[in-house]
């Protein structure tokens, strides 16, 4: 259990294929296809998070997907949708640099 200190963000919160019922937390528009940890990391680190890797937890919800796994924690500094939204505009920043998108 991750200590109250802390927020956990889980690549499936910024997966644009799946529904706000499936587990995205970021609107469409700020969503990602395929959002990995790796891509997740670096985002948190460009957004001047210090994000804590756990590569071996998984979702609740897809916790029988291979390739599933992974998840951050980072220092509670106020609400998780902002801290998510400063995520997913660092994401999608280094998303349109690949030209996936």
């Amino acid at each position: 259990m991750p200590e109250k200190d802390k927020m956990v963000i889980w690549p499936i919160y910024f997966d644009a294929s799946r529904s706000r019922n499936e587990g995205r937390m970021v609107s469409i528009q700020d969503a990602v296809s395929e959002p990995s940890l790796d891509l997740l990391i670096t985002a948190a680190i460009k957004s001047g998070l210090q994000p804590e890797i756990e590569r071996e937890k998984r979702h609740p919800k897809s916790w029988h997907m291979e390739g599933a796994a992974g998840r951050i924690m980072i220092a509670r500094v106020g609400p998780k949708s902002a801290a998510l939204k400063r995520i997913a505009s660092a994401m999608k920043t280094r998303y349109k640099k690949k030209g996936k998108n």
